[in-house]
């Protein structure tokens, strides 16, 4: 399910030459996502790495599923941590820990991307990750 998610968008992204039209797909996408409510944009939710204030709120089921809220205060790190939270939405603790960061590859992040935001997409992912390792 996450690596079927994830080509969604490493199809959409490659389909666009251009690297501006990437960065305003980004930031649409983080436009039209849902805005986290104030009362989750709290320090224990905040990804740490990030260069804006960025959210990742995890909401446990009772099925052993996670799905994921996320904002931030800049639009193309809101699109990136959005587009990781609907990928790893509605998977499993355990199909999320095994996630392998190259897998991440085929988004292109190094040419998308600046050395800054990058570290903040992979900042994102520990959390996640983080998330599908724990045992509560």
């Amino acid at each position: 399910m996450i690596k079927e998610k994830l080509q969604t968008y490493v199809d959409t992204l490659n389909t666009m030459d251009d690297m501006m039209d990437r960065y305003t797909w980004l930031m649409d996408f983080g436009k039209k996502s849902a805005i986290v409510p104030e009362r989750f944009k709290l320090p224990e939710f905040e990804v740490p790495g990030c260069q804006s204030q960025t959210w990742l709120v995890p909401h446990f089921t009772y099925d052993d599923t996670i799905y994921f809220t996320a904002d931030s205060a800049a639009l193309i790190s809101k699109g990136m941590v959005c587009m990781l939270a609907d990928v790893f939405s509605n998977s499993t603790r355990s199909d999320i820990a095994t996630f392998e960061l190259k897998e991440l590859d085929g988004l292109n992040l190094d040419n998308l991307l600046t050395p800054g935001r990058r570290n903040g997409v992979y900042s994102m992912l520990k959390v996640i990750q983080s998330y599908g390792s724990r045992k509560d």
